[in-house]
């Protein structure tokens, strides 16, 4: 597991800004009123050559009123509970507020390291005595950080990485598949892990929307050791509800850029859905191993077509993901739970699976002898080599003479070609072109 460092503080001190700054991109909407973070709110960052994630959350207002700030800060919340060490931002232009403190005394609750930056310290020299007060927080000293202009951003990632477990801990747990499962509410995604787990962990009740947080589950049988993630459903968006749905968007996402598989449910009841494909993007998009699995198997009524006919509708409204397997369950009565475990290994030995650069290359001439490479106004596209350069999801390189001429129907092709013959059954797979000139190669 990458550390995670969460950037808490109450809203408009600069937050987002300071995320975008440490991430190096601009991923957060960063506007100057209150509570206007509900973008991609988490990235993967590098200090020092060491990889870790950060989680902007959204302000957190102590004592908030109106559903969407109290929500807010419910998602604060989590993700300073899953965080290695809380980065707790405040505003040297409004001093230290009630507020802060009382940010301050839930992060003091929570145990968890924290690091205190004071934000909008714009004038690079002179150190604003009002720095000072914030020692009475009781958080240790403070670090003046302009988000604006990334004073201090060093010293603030310096001082995160204290706490930063050592390397060689992160890879203890190769053994362990994370497992996330993912769906719109009520889907079923709890009485799965319940199932599973053979215990009510997770709260079920009819109430779509009663999981309200990601939950953690270990799980160990003669077929490998598991940790199930279970997500809150994410939403139909209402009109009222956008910034909430952002958030349960956000919470999946976060599962997701942990685990190694996804267990897409659908409810069979429904078949899959709009929100259903929004789901399964984020997990494709993320490069994770997926698994399809349809929920709710024992409440159909069937005939011999009646699966078939689900797999084609399935196929159809998730074209992209037609490397997924599909398998058919009931969390209620158990059945067929078991095959879960079997391609959950097996998916996720799937995209770990290297393809030495030989093999590739006898693949790519076989399939550029059967089908020649695109031309365009005479010019041929030259294929020279291909390589893979990762794992989760496999990823390949390909080297030729123009990627203009590389045409998207040709690359998908030769993502066919590999597939056909390596399998990388229930993986996305990543082609990147790469163009090398005449002169050089």
């Amino acid at each position: 597991m990458k550390p995670l460092i969460a950037i808490v503080g109450r809203p408009n001190v600069g937050k987002s800004m300071l995320f975008n700054k440490l991430v190096g991109q601009r991923l957060s909407i960063v506007e100057d009123t209150p509570g206007v973070t509900r973008d991609r709110l988490y990235a993967e960052a590098e200090w020092r050559n060491r990889k870790f994630d950060l989680v902007d959350t959204g302000g957190i207002e102590p004592s908030a009123d109106s559903q969407i700030l109290a929500f807010m800060r419910q998602q604060a919340e989590i993700a300073i509970q899953h965080a290695t060490v809380i980065l707790f931002v405040c505003d040297i232009k409004t001093g230290l507020t009630a507020s802060d403190q009382e940010v301050a005394n839930m992060l003091l609750r929570s145990q968890k390291p924290v690091v205190l930056a004071v934000n909008k310290m714009d004038q690079v020299g002179i150190t604003n005595p009002d720095i000072y007060e914030f020692y009475n927080l009781g958080l240790g000293d403070p670090i003046a950080v302009s988000a604006v202009h990334g004073h201090g951003t060093g010293d603030l990632l310096d001082a995160c990485m204290e706490y930063f477990p050592p390397e060689d801990e992160e890879e203890e747990e190769d053994d362990v598949i994370k497992v996330a499962i993912i769906g719109k509410p009520n889907v079923g995604k709890s009485s799965l892990v319940n199932r599973i787990l053979g215990e009510q962990r997770v709260i079920v009740s009819d109430m779509a929307g009663t999981t309200r947080d990601a939950v953690d589950s270990y799980f160990e049988n003669q077929k490998g050791k598991y940790l199930f993630i279970d997500t809150a459903g994410m939403r139909k968006k209402s009109k009222v509800d956008d910034r909430i749905e952002k958030f349960s968007v956000l919470r999946a996402t976060m599962a997701i850029e942990r685990a190694d598989v996804c267990l897409i449910l659908v409810d069979a009841n429904e078949g899959v859905t709009e929100q259903d494909t929004k789901v399964a993007g984020l997990a494709h998009e993320a490069g994770k191993a997926c698994i399809i699995v349809v929920n709710k198997w024992d409440a159909i009524e069937k005939d011999d077509k009646t699966m078939d006919h689900m797999r084609q509708d399935i196929r159809r409204d998730l074209s992209y993901m037609t490397y997924a397997p599909i398998v058919f369950i009931s969390a209620l009565t158990g059945q067929r739970v078991d095959r879960l475990f079997d391609l959950i290994n097996y998916v996720n030995d799937q995209a770990s699976l290297r393809i030495t650069t030989g093999m590739l290359n006898t693949v790519l001439a076989d399939a550029t002898a059967r089908v020649q490479p695109p031309t365009d106004k005479g010019r041929r596209l030259k294929i020279y080599y291909m390589t893979q350069i990762g794992i989760k999801p496999p990823h390949f390189v390909c080297f030729c003479n123009d990627a203009k001429l590389f045409h998207f129907s040709y690359q998908r092709y030769l993502e066919n070609q590999i597939r056909s013959t390596f399998g990388l059954e229930g993986t996305p797979v990543r082609l990147t072109i790469r163009q090398k000139s005449d002169k050089e190669g």
